[in-house]
C-alpha cells in the first residue's frame, strides 16, 4: 500500500511486555496501515513523549499518533493512569490520537472502566490480529 492509502501516519503501542509490542508491530506492518509505529514499553515514556511532541507546533500534527493501542496492567503507571494523565494534555492531541485499549483483561469492570473515558474508542483482548486491525473504526 503506498503511504497516501495507509489508514493512519503513526500509530503508538504502550504495554510493558516487549514480546506483545513486537507481535503487534508485527500485525499493524503486516496490515500495512500504518506508516509509523512507535513502541514504548512504559505509559510513563510514552506520555512524555506526547507532551515533548506538543512542545514543536510544526511537527506535532505529523508525528502524533493517529492510533494509541494501550495495556491496562502495567507497573509505574496503568493504563488508567496513563488515560488520567492523556486528559491532561492538549485539545490538539487528544482529538488526534484515538486510544484502544489493547489487553489480556477480560475483566468486565475494566471495560466498564474504560467507557469513561471519551477518548478511548475500541477494547480489543490481545493480541491484535489482522481481523481486529481490519475492523478497527475509530
Amino acid at each position: 500500500m503506498s503511504d497516501s492509502q495507509k489508514k493512519y501516519i503513526s500509530v503508538m503501542l504502550i504495554d510493558d511486555n516487549e514480546i506483545d509490542n513486537l507481535i503487534n508491530q508485527k500485525m499493524i506492518e503486516a496490515a500495512d496501515i500504518s506508516k509509523y509505529i512507535y513502541t514504548h514499553t512504559g505509559a510513563k515514556s510514552a506520555i512524555e513523549f506526547l507532551k515533548n511532541i506538543e512542545k514543536v507546533e510544526e511537527i506535532s500534527d505529523k508525528v502524533l499518533p493517529d492510533v494509541i493501542f494501550l495495556d491496562i496492567d502495567m507497573p509505574l503507571m496503568d493504563g488508567f493512569q496513563f488515560l488520567d494523565e492523556f486528559e491532561k494534555l492538549s485539545e490538539n492531541t487528544r482529538n488526534k490520537c484515538k486510544i484502544v485499549m489493547l489487553t489480556s483483561s477480560i475483566n468486565p469492570q475494566d471495560v466498564n472502566k474504560s467507557k469513561k473515558y471519551s477518548y478511548v474508542k475500541q477494547y480489543i483482548n490481545k493480541p491484535l490480529s489482522q481481523e481486529n486491525l481490519e475492523k478497527l473504526s475509530i
